[in-house]
This record gives structure tokens, sequence and C-alpha cells, in this order.
């Protein structure tokens, strides 16, 4: 019995964290960020792409968000190298 509340438990803060993503807070996505808080506050990306070249010995990730309900006309491309956020774009999609 004790299992299945643990499970249950887990279960509820998983599916709260997914609630908490939400497309109007693409907005307040800022450099500096981490790769957890933007996770935490926008969920994962539609699409995601990796930049590294020749002999790179970092990677560079690309993470692009498309219009949503509650952020409809807007693509919101992210950009994060080691772990944080360098660049953040907005641009009107119509």
């Amino acid at each position: 019995m004790k299992n299945l509340l643990g499970v249950c438990c887990l279960l509820l803060l998983f599916a709260s964290a997914a609630l908490a993503a939400s497309a109007k807070e693409r907005r307040f996505i800022s450099v500096g960020m981490t790769e957890g808080q933007v996770l935490e506050k926008i969920g994962k990306p539609d699409k995601e792409s990796f930049d590294s070249g020749g002999g790179a010995t970092e990677t560079v990730k690309r993470w692009i968000y498309l219009p949503a309900p509650d952020d409809p006309q807007t693509i919101t491309t992210v950009v994060l190298k080691n772990g944080r956020v360098i660049d953040v774009t907005r641009e009107i999609s119509r």
C-alpha cells in the first residue's frame, strides 16, 4: 500500500510539473537561465538541433517552440551552450 501511495505522489508531481509548463511563459525566458529552468518553465521544445563543428569541444543546442494556443503567433528559439541560455529570439509567425 505504501508503494502505491508513493507511485501516486510521483505521478501527481510529474503531472503538476507538466501543467506548470506554459507557452505563455516563453516571453520570460532570458539569457543565463539553465536548461532545467527553461524546461520547468516552458517544457520540452517542439524541435531540437545540435550545432558542433569540426573539433568543437562544446555543443550548442537550439530549441524551437512552435506557435501554441497560449502563444499563437510566435516561434520562440532558445539557444543553449554548456547548459545555459545564450540567446532567445521570438519571431511573429503569420
